[in-house]
């Protein structure tokens, strides 16, 4: 892939946290999760789709929260506990871009906002490796689950998601 270049916020966070990590090159119109999976034959169970969730009502806060492509993120009882608040939702494409500078598809835990909490469901920590987006639509980070622990500002939760209808991210 030609023009290639992961990024800066990215890239820092990886080497500043000492993350064994891969970086795995795809065609941008693969960047979907379900899409990467079929076209790069990697089962949904090892991916991760980071969700940023927007409260509803009073000031807006945004959160940030990993869990596998196969489950389905608990935003009505478990995200809104975790943020004190009590309705969520999914950040529009617009607002994720805007508070984490990532398009859909290419979203990541690793350089985010410094102030933007980051939830993980704790089943990922044990797989051998999860792919998880890194922060533009033209390559993956494959990781080891236990890496993650390394990220200063992560919390791993119980029951952040369940395994009924995947999320369409």
């Amino acid at each position: 892939m030609i023009g290639y270049n992961l990024d800066q916020k990215v890239l820092s966070v990886l080497r500043s946290c000492k993350i064994d990590h891969e970086i795995v090159l795809i065609d941008p119109a693969y960047a979907d999760t379900r899409e990467f999976c079929n076209k790069y034959n990697y089962n949904l169970e090892n991916s991760g789709n980071t969700i940023i969730v927007a409260s509803k009502r009073g000031p807006k806060k945004y959160t940030a929260c990993l869990v596998q492509a196969n489950t389905r993120l608990d935003v009505n009882k478990v995200v809104t506990r975790l943020m004190g608040i009590k309705r969520a939702s999914f950040a529009s494409e617009d607002e994720t871009k805007e508070h984490t500078g990532m398009l859909i598809g290419g979203v990541t835990i690793f350089g985010l906002p410094s102030d933007m909490p980051v939830y993980a469901d704790e089943r990922i920590k044990v797989l051998n490796y999860v792919i998880l987006g890194s922060g533009d639509r033209s390559s993956k980070i494959k990781v080891a689950g236990s890496e993650l622990a390394k990220l200063p500002n992560i919390e791993f939760i119980s029951g952040l998601s369940n395994s009924n209808e995947p999320n369409k991210r």
